[in-house]
């Protein structure tokens, strides 16, 4: 696998350091051992990987901000066929200090113990609009920390709705219930299709997957969905032929679950993204 993993640097200043990780081609089992000398915090926006530290298999697809400590080694491993990216930003240490105040050390904060946690719609916008100023280069030193910080604002405002860890069996169960969502994610899925691939009646595994992430099946995997229009909007030229491939029923599902998302149409937001850094932002979701 390793010869699969790319990484490249987006953005580099006294604030952060931000890169793009990039893995590509079928399943692969884990990659060789490594470790960062810094806490990170990891923003993947397409696909899915397993991220192995410690004793904990931890997921990493385009709902989920990963929390890394210093110095635990881990690898990684693509179970699901299809390649994968993620942000991986290194804050200056006393901007995350700073971020994560209350808490007397980052090793103790409850967001790098539990490792990860849902990312809400508007930080998702947050990312994708990242990467593609990035990308273009359309982002000034000023602009690229301002949208750093805000985004690693959002990806640690979930620390207070962060519940209690889940136990080892519960953590195996949404592993590979969340393999099972992406591995399918374009297709019309039933709830018994899934609890079957997981190994759990559908009645338990809806009542724990609805405690673990705070989200429904359906609602997860629509979001799943939407992350991935974020990533694909800029490119694609017939938004009802990106909706069909996405898994949505039709054009106006689709809008409409963009806009109850992103408080905007797909078209809109094409628009913006496809627009450089100076333009306005587009409105965030507020209602969650």
């Amino acid at each position: 696998m390793n010869q699969l993993l790319s990484r490249s640097r987006m953005s580099l200043s006294s604030i952060a350091l931000v890169e793009n990780l990039r893995g590509e081609g079928d399943r692969a089992g884990k990659s060789p051992a490594s470790f960062s000398p810094d806490f990170q915090v990891c923003l993947p926006y397409r696909g899915l990987f397993v991220w192995h530290v410690g004793q904990d298999d931890v997921v990493g697809d385009a709902n989920q901000v990963l929390f890394v400590s210093s110095g635990e080694s881990f690898s990684l491993s693509k179970p699901v066929s299809g390649g994968f990216g993620e942000l991986i930003i290194t804050p200056d240490a006393a901007l995350l200090a700073e971020l994560a105040s209350g808490h007397d050390s980052l090793d103790a904060h409850p967001l790098f113990r539990r490792r990860s946690q849902r990312l809400d719609a508007g930080a998702q916008e947050l990312r994708t609009r990242f990467l593609y100023l990035a990308a273009r280069g359309d982002l000034d030193s000023l602009s690229a920390d301002e949208r750093i910080v805000g985004l690693l604002r959002s990806a640690m405002k979930a620390d207070a709705a962060s519940g209690g860890r889940p136990g080892r069996a519960t953590r195996r169960l949404i592993l590979r219930t969340k393999e099972f969502l992406e591995a399918h994610m374009t297709a019309c899925i039933s709830l018994a299709d899934v609890a079957r691939h997981a190994g759990a009646s559908p009645a338990y595994l809806t009542d724990v997957f609805r405690r673990v992430e705070g989200a429904p099946l359906h609602r997860y995997l629509v979001q799943l969905r939407l992350a991935r229009a974020l990533v694909d909007l800029p490119g694609a030229s017939d938004l009802t032929s990106l909706a069909l491939a996405l898994g949505f029923s039709s054009h106006s599902h689709f809008t409409a679950a963009f806009r109850r998302a992103f408080g905007c149409t797909p078209s809109q937001c094409r628009e913006s993204l496809r627009k450089p850094a100076a333009a306005p932002a587009l409105p965030l979701n507020r209602r969650r």
